[in-house]
């Protein structure tokens, strides 16, 4: 057994990502391991993957030689999307000393605890069609909020998109399981979880047990006060889902994430998505027809192969529309053993920065006029544990981003507050409504 003290991680991508790099290192602490921050001389360090993108990829070897600088001696373990899908092209990678896949990197204390000698590079990854067990992870040390993981996997095979490739067949645990460890969120300090996972709106699988009945019993939990759904499929939000979240339940935000990819029903033909642009604007109207207040994020893919001059001004103009509260722009990378790969039509790069631009400043302006619509009324913010250059920020239920002069009293606790201004940055001031102090 080769002896190591201290430990660091660092995560690339999604929240999915982040409640496993929590769980990991949860396992390390339970070892005996003294978790450390990255440049606090690590013995080990602990690099979780993505591979949404070529920059994830790239980001993944520039940390490694990061990693060299700070303990030339380090053991360096990678691990994620990135390490199940190209593994022996990581272990090329100057530095890295070993390489778990999907499955084997819930192991990880074991793999390194039971190497004779780090010479050699560690490869250890499984075919991801043979991956089955569901792993419930959570993140912790965010006093405020956690990500829950409720599914893993995938069945739709997007054309753009490797996350089956990376993490399998959609899988998850029950219900009474995943309330079980929602249970154990709230045994902490936390006061919202929000809902991760690859593509949580199939929990179930269309089986016994679905998204809806979890909700139903999430809600019920002791001890959360909100709860808050990170993404959803447009053709998985059903309107039963949406008159819960915002009629019936007690915990759950008027916040939802709902990609798109793109506004042209051809372009979400060929990316071989689940719904077509009409479908999105059903989600959209019913659900501010219930509650105007309502924050809705999209996320949009730009440059796609075929996306012409009339395709992307189809999408901008469709978006420009819509009611809608932010997005999230994704220029698009080409990604190996991907259908669209294959695809003619390519989009010089140039164009996609250019395109990636205006949606960029679109969802400025669209956050802007959300949050304007929002001055004079009022919200219930939960205020996060530190201070930001003498200010104290939030969010509230409906995803807005609210800054107070600091006072370490409301740390951790959910106040109402009244709107006041936007400022430079583009978060709101707002006042206390002082007998408004909720938990």
């Amino acid at each position: 057994m080769i002896q190591y003290k201290k430990v660091a991680f660092y995560t690339l991508g999604c929240k999915l990502n982040f409640s496993e790099t929590s769980t990991i290192a949860r396992s390390f602490e339970d070892a005996g391991y003294a978790k450390v921050s990255f440049d606090d001389t690590p013995d080990i360090f602990v690099i979780n993957t993505c591979s949404v993108t070529e920059n994830a990829d790239k980001k993944c070897v520039q940390l490694v030689k990061k990693a060299k600088k700070v303990n030339p001696e380090s053991f360096i373990v990678i691990i994620g999307c990135y390490a199940q899908l190209k593994p022996e092209e990581i272990a090329q990678i100057y530095g890295v000393n070993m390489v778990l896949g999907a499955n084997e990197k819930f192991d990880i204390v074991n793999h390194i605890e039971q190497l004779d000698s780090t010479e050699e590079v560690t490869v250890a990854y499984g075919k991801i069609k043979q991956v089955e067990d569901f792993k419930p992870s959570f993140s912790y040390g965010d006093r405020t909020r956690s990500f829950l993981k409720i599914q893993d996997g995938c069945d739709y095979f997007c054309t753009f998109c490797t996350i089956p490739l990376a993490r399998g067949k959609s899988r998850n645990s029950t219900i009474a399981e995943t309330v079980h460890e929602a249970e154990k969120v709230a045994a902490t300090e936390v006061k919202e979880i929000v809902l991760t996972g690859v593509n949580i709106g199939d929990f179930g699988q269309g089986e016994e047990e679905d998204f809806f009945g979890l909700i139903k019993e999430l809600d019920k939990v002791k001890g959360i006060e909100r709860f808050r759904i990170s993404s959803i499929e447009p053709n998985l939000l059903s309107n039963e889902i949406i008159d819960f979240c915002l009629k019936d339940s007690a915990h759950f935000v008027p916040h939802f994430h709902i990609p798109l990819q793109s506004g042209s029903d051809e372009l979400l033909k060929k990316m071989r998505r689940k719904y077509l642009s009409a479908t999105y604007t059903n989600r959209v109207e019913q659900i501010k027809s219930i509650a105007p207040d309502a924050c809705i994020g999209v996320d949009v893919i730009v440059g796609f192969p075929g996306e012409t001059e009339e395709a992307f001004m189809e999408t901008y103009n469709y978006l420009n529309e819509l009611n809608i509260s932010y997005l999230h722009v994704f220029t698009y990378s080409e990604r190996a053993n991907t259908t669209a790969n294959k695809m003619g039509d390519v989009v010089p790069m140039h164009v996609r920065k250019e395109r990636s631009k205006m949606l960029r400043i679109l969802s400025e302006k669209k956050k802007r006029a959300f949050y304007e619509s929002q001055v004079g009324k009022t919200g219930t913010v939960l205020w996060e544990s530190q201070n930001d250059n003498g200010y104290i920020n939030g969010f509230t239920e409906n995803y807005i981003k609210v800054k107070h002069p600091y006072d370490e009293s409301l740390e951790n606790k959910l106040q109402t507050v009244k709107y006041l201004s936007i400022d430079k940055d583009g978060l709101m001031f707002a006042e206390l409504v002082e007998e408004q102090v909720v938990v």
